[in-house]
């Protein structure tokens, strides 16, 4: 992938994780799944973990350790109330930029 693509992707994946705990909570491997069923958002560990540790001390979401009913306990992640402002703002910010992009390489923007 090119770097450029990358760096995109990148850009998108606070993003994309906040909106997988939107409905529901997850733990660490879930999210991971997730976001590599999703064209362009496949991510390694590395990267997915970290992350969710940055949210974490942002506030964005909490976390919480379970007993697992097969193998170890999991680390549960669940968005909090100042999360859901940051996804909804977000959301509406990425919705905004993909119309003006969408214009763009389109070839419809007139200016």
């Amino acid at each position: 992938m090119a770097v450029e693509a990358t760096q995109l992707r990148k850009g998108v994946l606070e993003l994309a994780t906040l909106a997988l705990l939107e409905p529901s909570r997850m733990y660490g491997a879930e999210i991971v799944a997730s976001l590599a069923s999703t064209k362009g958002l496949a991510a390694k560990p590395g990267t997915v973990y970290p992350l969710l540790s940055r949210l974490a001390q942002s506030g964005l979401v909490t976390t919480a350790w379970e007993q697992s009913p097969s193998g170890p306990p999991r680390k549960y992640y669940t968005i909090t109330a100042k999360g859901r402002t940051a996804l909804a703002i977000q959301a509406a910010v990425w919705r905004d930029m993909a119309a003006a992009l969408d214009s763009i390489l389109g070839g419809r923007h007139a200016g």
